[in-house]
């Protein structure tokens, strides 16, 4: 009998209204997670990776049901998160936790580090002070802080020092899922490198998975184990991380390979021919998302929209170029 994943993404939806009031109707729709479906398995790193813009954000919350979706359904342990009451989403959320992109608005600036690490835990009924303090203790010292920085406020620390209060934060409920959304974009490289070898060091030791979220492929290629790339509010690729990097499908995994800076001062890239801006989610275009700006387009690709189907073994792409269909329509 196969396992069944720690998580499960089926068919995801989220819109939101623009304009409209209580007694109006929006005036439009903007899609903003667009039949989305993946799994995680325990002790699986999964990235996701996009422009700004695309939708991996919103997707995020919604696997934390901090948002409610339009349609779909998310499944832990497969159970559908979306149809437990508010008193069973209490269990569910200790075993699912967030580490936010901005280490500096994420903490309140009026609470000790005791108190911001161990906020979660009072949630918790029978959790003493001094237990919750001891594993505030604990975590401080395993994330690189020392036991006298309880006493201290958000202001006194650097960012690379906040952000891994926020870790302990995440951890002390010891959760089994980690939404990590963009957690080392807002700090130096230097510090940048220090965070994501906590985060593997962790994972170890607390046996995590995570859903890695970032716009920096170079990040994401290091931590994690699969990669879906995401355009304009759908998956466009989903592979491992070997295959995502020797043999990227989809135009738009060229266009982010290619925008990754390579530390040579002898190399010189060649520019992926990409024109255009990411098109008005108010009004997208028909067939692709990506076809106003593909190199590679056809007339296929204009009118209909392509599935993600599996174009090698573990390797899928929504992709017409790459699924073997329309390639005799001919490029442009």
């Amino acid at each position: 009998m196969p396992e069944i994943p720690l998580l499960n993404v089926v068919d995801l939806v989220k819109r939101f209204p623009l304009g409209g009031g209580i007694l109006t109707k929006p005036r439009a729709w903007i899609q903003a997670v667009d039949h989305v479906s993946f799994s995680v398995s325990r002790g699986e790193s999964f990235g996701l990776v996009g422009e700004s813009g695309c939708g991996k954000t919103t997707l995020g919350r919604l696997i934390l049901r901090l948002l409610e979706p339009t349609s779909g359904s998310i499944e832990l342990d497969g159970d559908n998160i979306f149809t437990l009451s508010r008193t069973d989403m209490q269990s569910v959320r200790r075993r699912m936790q967030i580490i936010f992109q901005d280490p500096y608005s994420s903490l309140d600036p009026r609470m000790k580090v005791e108190a911001i690490v161990t906020e979660p835990l009072r949630a918790i009924p029978g959790q003493s002070r001094a237990r919750r303090r001891e594993v505030a203790t604990d975590l401080l010292e395993k994330v690189g802080l020392r036991s006298a920085d309880l006493e201290k406020y958000p202001h006194e620390f650097s960012g690379g020092q906040r952000q891994r209060i926020g870790i302990a934060r995440a951890l002390c409920v010891r959760p089994e899922l980690v939404v990590a959304d963009e957690p080392v974009s807002a700090l130096d490289v230097s510090i940048q490198a220090q965070v994501i070898n906590l985060f593997e060091d962790l994972k170890a030791e607390f046996k995590l998975s995570y859903i890695f979220i970032s716009h920096d492929l170079s990040v994401v290629e290091h931590i994690c184990d699969r990669i879906a790339v995401m355009y304009f509010g759908k998956i466009v690729e989903l592979a491992s991380t070997a295959d995502f990097s020797i043999t990227p499908r989809h135009p738009y995994t060229e266009t982010l390979l290619q925008a990754v800076p390579i530390p040579d001062p002898h190399h010189k890239s060649e520019p992926f021919p990409m024109e255009g801006d990411v098109p008005n989610p108010i009004d997208p275009p028909a067939g692709c998302a990506f076809h106003p700006r593909c190199p590679y387009v056809f007339d296929r690709c204009r009118v209909e929209r392509p599935s993600l189907l599996e174009a090698s073994p573990h390797h899928f792409t929504a992709c017409w170029l790459n699924q073997g269909r329309g390639i005799e329509g001919g490029t442009t």
